[in-house]
């Protein structure tokens, strides 16, 4: 499942350009926290924390439970996080405020193990969809949907409805969707263009034999 981790964040009154460089410059990023049914709050977090949170997260989808100074505590997707571009400093933080007992959406990695049986022998393996929607209850929210490849042969498909999936998380994809296809090893064209043209020259060389005699 997903990593659950626990964020501390204050409200915010702060607002415009000047107000939010000079936030920034005290080591916090301003974020705002909206949802459904949800009035959007404002908010501002240790930009340190925010850091340290991103980088040891292992999934695309990061689920935070907001401890708001103040306020109570709210569970939350990081739904977006901005950089600047020249220093990658943290500008921004949305989270998607969600509830335990609510269906949430999300796009999860596909990640293949193991090296093809087809690949083997030569084969192309042929990964056509890299991440899947899904829609599940929070507490089901899967880090990545992991399918091992060591089987499959040339000319092999595998389609949506043959991965496996954690219970309570539903694909949005129709169940037909080919995820992954090993392709039959590509004949290249250079030994065959090779062999016509001996064969042409070996055909000329008996005409000019032939004419000598």
């Amino acid at each position: 499942m997903s990593q659950r981790s626990t964020l501390q964040v204050a409200p915010r009154k702060r607002s415009g350009t000047g107000a939010l460089k000079r936030l920034r410059r005290e080591g916090l990023v301003p974020a705002i926290v909206y949802g459904k049914k949800f009035d959007n709050i404002n908010l501002k977090v240790n930009a340190k924390e925010v850091r340290d949170l991103l980088a040891h997260s292992t999934s695309e989808n990061i689920l935070v439970d907001l401890q708001i100074e103040g306020g109570g505590n709210q569970l939350a997707l990081i739904q977006d996080v901005t950089h600047n571009p020249l220093s990658g400093n943290i500008l921004h933080i949305d989270f998607h405020a969600v509830r335990e007992d609510e269906k949430i959406h999300a796009r999860v990695p596909v990640r293949l193990t193991g090296e093809s049986a087809g690949v083997k022998l030569g084969g192309m393996l042929e990964h056509q969809i890299h991440s899947l929607e899904i829609s599940c209850l929070p507490k089901d929210l899967p880090e990545a949907i992991v399918y091992d490849v060591t089987h499959l042969n040339t000319g092999d498909f595998v389609h949506v409805r043959e991965l496996t999936f954690p219970e309570g998380v539903q694909p949005k994809l129709a169940g037909d969707v080919i995820v992954i296809h090993v392709a039959a090893p590509r004949v290249s064209a250079e030994p065959a263009a090779a062999a016509a043209e001996k064969a042409a020259k070996g055909g000329k060389a008996a005409t000019k034999q032939a004419a000598k005699k």
